[in-house]
């Protein structure tokens, strides 16, 4: 049994250098790689988190922008359609105008013309009425033989 603690204190003092060494690569492994690589991963995931939160800060942002923009195209429509029924409705009130203007020209010009035919008319009833009698005697001269006299009417 001797023996075999003597190998086993041989392997303890042997394995000492190997538990050194090992610590040491532990420790520098640490300093070495594992810090700079953890602070490195958490950079890392910060600024994609960054730019997550940002991508939707300006995905929001636009859609703000969109509705405003949608909100000002509605507004603007309405306006466009606003005064279009504003123009429509002032050409209908000149076209009304207009028609009017002309029925009453039209009318004028009627009423002036039934009282120019009303005033040919008389005329020509006195021309007609003035001129029967030189028509009579014409007839009956022409109806009785020359050496008739006619025979003058009294009125």
């Amino acid at each position: 049994m001797d023996e075999i603690l003597h190998q086993l204190e041989d392997l303890l003092i042997g394995s000492i250098p190997t538990v050194i060494i090992f610590v040491f690569l532990v420790a520098a492994y640490r300093v070495l790689l594992y810090g700079p690589l953890t602070r490195m991963l958490a950079e890392r995931r910060e600024r994609t988190q960054g730019a997550v939160e940002k991508a939707a800060a300006a995905i929001a942002a636009a859609d703000a922008k969109s509705q405003e923009y949608e909100a000002r195209l509605r507004a603007a429509r309405a306006e466009i359609f606003r005064h279009r029924e504003q123009l429509i409705q002032q050409w209908n009130a000149e076209r009304d105008g207009a028609l009017a203007s002309a029925r009453l020209t039209a009318h004028e010009r009627v009423s002036a013309a039934e009282t120019a035919l009303k005033a040919q008319a008389v005329e020509a009833k006195k021309q007609i009425e003035g001129s029967t009698e030189q028509l009579a005697a014409q007839i009956l001269q022409a109806i009785l033989p020359p050496g008739v006299a006619p025979v003058e009417s009294a009125r």
